[in-house]
This record gives structure tokens, sequence and C-alpha cells, in this order.
């Protein structure tokens, strides 16, 4: 499709139109700008539901600023599907070149150019007011908010705080239901501290405690189930019933250390799934079934296919802001799949006209949250100030300067990402490194001084010790391709929504259509020589699942670097990208 229809409704120019582009610019229509919320955030008046749904913040209090990727590449089903078209081909899609809020809000076309005059994205402050608005026009006794996981990880703040900054900014936004993941990153007794001081319910059909730790005493929501939190919850919403499933990310354990939580396991749990959906449709008779999620939006596709009954899946932790309520068709009928995004730069709103105990209709928007036109909530506005005062000397020391565009997100590499593997080579003397591909971390501006607060949102983490030791060349090689696997496997159950892992010191090719094992080829060194598969490299890193690193955290590896390197420009900052087979033509990537 190439044009949004009225239930793919997107918030367009009959909002946005009004918003000038130069607000953060200094000029005189800067001081003209209006700073009320309506204005720019006023939903026509649609049924008698409204949920609205934010997630995978990574504890960003304060504005952003964040380039939507330039690779998000698409296989096998999801070739040419939304997310998996970026740049000009995703603002064509959607027929929305040439509106420069929007193509600032959705694509990475332009960028500079836009961060520069429009400023930076999100903030709980601007969210705050944005969710106010939104609540009180419409009806406080018929909305919910809902957060979709990976809030209480990503800066400096919450890791000192393990994460109870973010508990207390969550119940100051209003957060009705909450699903996790980064979440469980603390131990198991900090993140049950958490839940328990969160005024939102905590939902989870498919984290179960282990038989034995319910024996011995572990805590767990429903002894005969072995659920560890409430599956799901029913709210009245008006006249109205919604039922919500929790649905945390299935993998866990295996993209995070277990031993942090060694009582608990999860899954996927598509049949549990559906038993969870048909016992709640035949016991609660609710007028609408949501399922909040954090699988990722391809996974969130797979389930609403093999799952029926299920209304919409409002969904995490691949950080796209789809602008649009995606339909799944499945035996039962059709679901839609949704998501919001990351760092604070979208809210999600779904009005639900729903009528004689189904949905008739309903409008799906997502909401871009320009901090230059949202005034800050000032109760949020001190929270914010009063959480990250201790902290201040830190966040504020000053550690280096770029000329270039600092960012993370692409399937293969970015420019922060390379500065981290790159520090990694120097600092621990290795022959390779390899850094993990997060989506998390936000995106900095040429011209900008990197302080160590900058340093924190890209590295910021309970597990992040670093490591030095020796890697044979073929287990190099295993380890970029079971990585790509788990990015283009073409079961999307398969798949745990990350990116593909980051190196330095070497250069390989890839073909994503490939079958594992054979994806990757040509590995060679810096210097141009081919890696041997039997000869021993030294590989430094970060960031291990398994048993804790000996190393420093990996943040004083680099910013020991950057205080060596003071200034990053095209001299000495050249990010790596793999030589890609298979790409040309297709429209997640731009080439």
């Amino acid at each position: 499709m190439s044009k949004l229809t009225r239930r793919e409704f997107v918030y367009m120019t009959a909002m946005l139109s009004a918003a000038p582009v130069f607000a953060n610019s200094h000029t005189r229509l800067a001081n003209t700008v209006s700073k009320k919320p309506e204005d720019y955030y006023k939903l026509d008046s649609f049924g008698n539901v409204r949920l609205m749904h934010m997630t995978d913040s990574h504890a960003q209090l304060l504005p952003v600023y964040f380039r939507e990727p330039d690779v998000n590449l698409g296989f096998h089903t999801n070739y040419g599907k939304v997310p998996h078209i970026v740049g000009e081909k995703l603002l064509n899609h959607y027929g929305i070149k040439g509106n420069k809020r929007l193509e600032y809000a959705f694509s990475c076309v332009n960028f500079e150019q836009h961060a520069k005059h429009m400023g930076k994205v999100g903030g709980f402050a601007q969210i705050k007011t944005v969710v106010d608005h939104l609540r009180n026009n419409f009806g406080a006794e018929k909305t919910l908010l809902m957060d979709g996981g990976d809030t209480w990880q990503g800066s400096w703040t919450s890791l000192q705080t393990r994460g109870k900054d973010m508990v207390q900014a969550m119940n100051k936004l209003g957060v009705d239901v909450a699903v996790g993941h980064w979440e469980f990153t603390y131990t198991a007794d900090e993140v049950l501290a958490n839940v328990k001081e969160l005024k939102a319910e905590f939902l989870a059909q498919n984290i179960f405690v282990k038989e034995d730790a319910i024996m011995n005493g572990s805590p767990v929501y429903d002894e005969s189930s072995g659920h560890l939190f409430k599956p799901y919850t029913i709210k009245t919403l008006g006249k109205a019933r919604v039922a919500i499933i929790g649905q945390a990310f299935p993998y866990t354990t295996i993209a995070n250390p277990q031993r942090f939580i060694p009582d608990w396991s999860f899954g996927i749990k598509e049949n549990e799934m559906q038993k969870m959906v048909d016992h709640i449709r035949k016991t609660e008779k609710p007028d609408a079934v949501i399922v909040l999620s954090h699988n990722g939006f391809d996974v969130d596709k797979k389930m609403a296919e093999v799952c029926t009954g299920i209304d919409f899946i409002m969904g995490g932790h691949t950080h796209d802001g789809v602008p649009e309520a995606v339909p799944v068709k499945n035996k039962g009928g059709v679901s839609y799949v949704c998501n919001a995004g990351s760092n604070g730069k979208f809210l999600n709103v779904l009005d639900l006209d729903i009528q004689k105990g189904k949905i008739k209709d309903f409008k799906f928007t997502l909401l871009p949250i320009f901090s230059d036109l949202v005034p800050e909530n000032k109760e949020m506005k001190a929270f914010i100030e009063d959480t990250r005062k201790p902290f201040l000397k830190d966040l504020n020391r000053v550690i280096a300067t770029t000329d270039e565009t600092l960012f993370r997100r692409g399937n293969f590499n970015g420019s922060w990402d390379q500065i981290i593997c790159d520090a990694l080579r120097a600092v621990k003397g290795a022959d390779i490194s390899l850094s993990p591909g997060f989506r998390w971390g936000t995106t900095m501006m040429p011209g900008q001084a990197i302080t160590f607060d900058d340093l924190s949102t890209q590295t910021a983490m309970t597990y992040a010790e670093t490591y030095a030791r020796d890697f044979s060349g073929a287990d190099i090689k295993l380890t970029l391709e079971d990585v790509a696997d788990n990015l283009f496997n073409p079961d999307p159950f398969l798949q745990s929504g990350g990116d593909m892992v980051r190196t330095g010191g070497i250069s390989y090719t890839i073909d994503p259509r490939k079958p594992i094992g054979e994806r990757i080829t040509n590995i060679r060194l810096s210097n141009g020589k081919p890696l041997e598969a039997n000869k021993m490299y030294k590989v430094a890193g970060w960031s291990t699942v398994g048993a804790k690193s000996p190393g420093e955290p990996v943040w004083e590896t680099v910013e020991t670097y950057m205080k060596e390197m003071k200034h990053f420009n095209k001299q000495n900052l050249k990010v790596d990208v793999p030589d890609m087979i298979g790409v040309k033509g297709n429209p997640g990537i731009v080439l």
C-alpha cells in the first residue's frame, strides 16, 4: 500500500501542518510558537475507549535526539513490509514526503538538518503534558495508559538507583499496566521490590517460576499455574470491559544473564496465549482483548497469525515506530499489530468504538512527541531535576567532542558502536573487538560536547564488564553466524530482536538470505589478511550473558579511549559495515 486508509490512520498534516518547522531555531518566529498541547495534539473525538501506549523509553527522562535506522532489512515473508522500509522509500510508502515534521519523526532522511531546526524529541515532562491532555480531553474514566517495557534501564540514574527512578517516573506519569524485558536485568529481589512500588499492574502470561523454586518458597503469583506475575487484567473503561494480557520478552534468559533471575523461565508460549485468550473470552466476556507485548514486531505479527481472538497487539522491543495498525489475518479473522518506537519519541493512541460488546471501529494514531512544541509538566520536570541532581558531577563531565553524528540504531553498525569497538581494541590491545547489537542508545549531533551522560546512554547496564581472551578464527565466524541467524532467521519465533554484533578489526561479507553457517564469508583482518580458522586471535568485548567477565565496566574502557582521542571526525572515526549480498532493491536499506 502507498496511502493510509482510515483504519491505518497516521498523525498527518491535519494537526502538524500548523506546527512551524523552525520552532526550535533562534529566530523571531521561535518567540511566537504556541506552547499549548491542544494546538498540535488535539485528536478529533472518536469512540468511547482510549488506549495510550508507550514502550522502550530506556530510562530517557530528558528529551533526546534519535536517528531512525537507514538499515532495517526484511526478508522472506517480511520483505518490503513495515517496519522493514526505511528512508525515502518509507516516506513514499506512506505518502508523507515533504512533510518535514513527519520526515523527521519517521525516517533518517535529512536527519541533521531536521534535528537542527526541530530539536529533540520525547522527554518525560513533555510526555506527561501530552498524556494528561489526551486523558482529560477524552475522559480519564475511559482512558488507559500502558507501558511496553524496557523502561528501567538505559541511563546512569536508572543504573545507580536500580530502576527505582523510572518506577517513580511511571507512577507520576500515571501508567496503568506494564510489562518488561530489561527490567529483568536487575536481581530477582530488586525486580520484585520495584514491581511492589509500581502503581501499575505488572503483567506476564509467559513468565513462570520453576517448580523446585516454588517448593523452596520462591515468590509466585499463582502456585497452581506457576505464573510469576498476574497474567492478565480486566479494566472497566466507561461502560466497556477491556482485557489486557501481558507478554514479556520471551528470550530474556538467553539474551540476558539468567544468573540474576535463576528461578524464572520465559518463552513465547503461543499455545498458552491461545488458551489464555479462549479462557478470557469465555469466562470474562470482555468487549476487547489487547495484548501488551515485548515480543518484537515480526514476532507479534506471527503471534497474531497463529492465535485467534486477539483484537490488538500493542508491541515493543524492536524499537520500530510504525505509523499504522498493521492488519494480520488468522483463522478467526483479523488482528492488528502496533508498535510505538523508542526513547519516548512516540505515543500510540488507539481509540475504540465499542458497541454491543464488540469493536465496531477504531482510529489509530502514532503521535511524535516534539519537545519543542510541548510545554514541560512542572511536577515531572522537578522530579527529573531532583533525580539527576546527586549524579550531575558525573553526568556533566565532558569527555570529548565530535564533528560526526553519533548514532547506534541500524542492522550492522553505528558510529557510537564503532567508538566502543575501537576503544576495546585500543585499550585492551586486541586484534578484534565484538560489541553487542543493542538497539538502545540515543543520537548525538555534530558539534556537541560528549559527556559521561551521553556515554552512559550507550553503556549503562548491570553486566557491562569487559573481557580480553583468545578466540580461534572458527569461533569468531561461529559467533557472527549465530548472531546473524538471530536477526535473519526465516521464522520470526526464532529471532531475538537485536541487531548484528558490531565488530572492530575485521571485515566480512554477509548474505542474509542464506541459511545459518553460510551467511558469513570472506572474513579479513584490518591488514587485509584472511581470518584463519585454526589461528588464535586476541578478542576484546563486553556484556557476557554467562559468567561475569573479569574486566572493568565498558564505560571506563571507552572513557579512557575518548579522553585520549579528544575529538572525533571523519579521519579517526570510520564506521565499518560489512559487504552485503542480496540487498539491492530491498526497501529496508538506504544505498
